[in-house]
């Protein structure tokens, strides 16, 4: 056999794989996945060095046409990638790269299999340093951190959150959502919530202003008419210090 002959039996395995994940559960589970997209998406807008993605499929072994390893986390981020768009994360693709945070958010169909089956891929093959989930009925929420490969709980702050080193954010809920804080506590907004914020805040700045024009037109307004006064009794407002 020549060394052609060799080269033409090696077979590379795929790396454009299409996404092979079911619909969502509910409308819960897509709203509370668009959230946390659009969320990190606004905050990290100035970044290109990362990916994140909802119920998208991870393949993360070659063998997977035919043995199906392959999973999708409902929402998952990998850091110290190149930010743009794909038919799904196929591991041996990327540089042998796993996500650093996965979350799932759990339904009475998955919830057993993420608590399981999941932490215990995601613990022990994909090696993802934070694993959180998240109930959007009960809202039930924990979170865990890989210290020397094994998951141990992350202890929530006294507002409940709890903290993602890996993003450097904390996590927690509001408004019966799963919301993303800064390190100070503030809320990340959506793009539409900071879009109100900011209409918001140029219309306080044009009623500040619309306040201090009239203040001033009072204040000129006083000023003629004692004036006005000064000169009936005959004294000459310019003359006076």
């Amino acid at each position: 056999m020549t060394t052609l002959d060799i080269a033409t039996d090696i077979v590379c395995p795929p790396t454009d794989l299409w996404s092979d994940e079911p619909p969502v559960e509910s409308d819960l589970h897509l709203q509370q996945i668009i959230l946390l997209l659009s969320c990190l998406d606004w905050l990290w807008q100035d970044r290109n060095d990362y990916y994140a993605s909802g119920n998208l499929t991870i393949y993360y072994n070659e063998r997977q046409l035919k043995q199906r390893y392959f999973c999708g986390p409902d929402f998952f981020v990998v850091l110290d990638t190149e930010k743009r768009p794909r038919k799904s994360w196929v591991v041996w693709g990327e540089g042998g790269k796993y996500p650093n945070v996965i979350i799932e958010i759990l339904s009475d169909s998955t919830a057993n299999v993420d608590r399981k089956a999941k932490k215990e891929l995601y613990q022990h093959t994909f090696r993802t340093p934070e694993y959180f989930w998240f109930d959007p009925n009960t809202l039930e929420w924990q979170g865990f951190t890989l210290i020397e490969g094994q998951y141990q709980p992350i202890t929530p702050n006294e507002k409940g959150y709890l903290w993602s080193k890996q993003l450097g954010l904390y996590l927690g809920i509001f408004a019966n959502k799963l919301r993303y804080f800064t390190e100070s506590g503030e809320l990340v907004p959506t793009p539409q919530e900071s879009a109100r914020q900011e209409r918001l805040a140029k219309e306080q700045e044009r009623l500040a202003k619309e306040q201090e024009r009239l203040a001033k037109e009072r204040e000129q307004q006083r000023a003629e008419k004692l004036a006005q006064k000064l000169r009936e009794l005959g004294i000459n407002p310019d003359e006076i210090a």
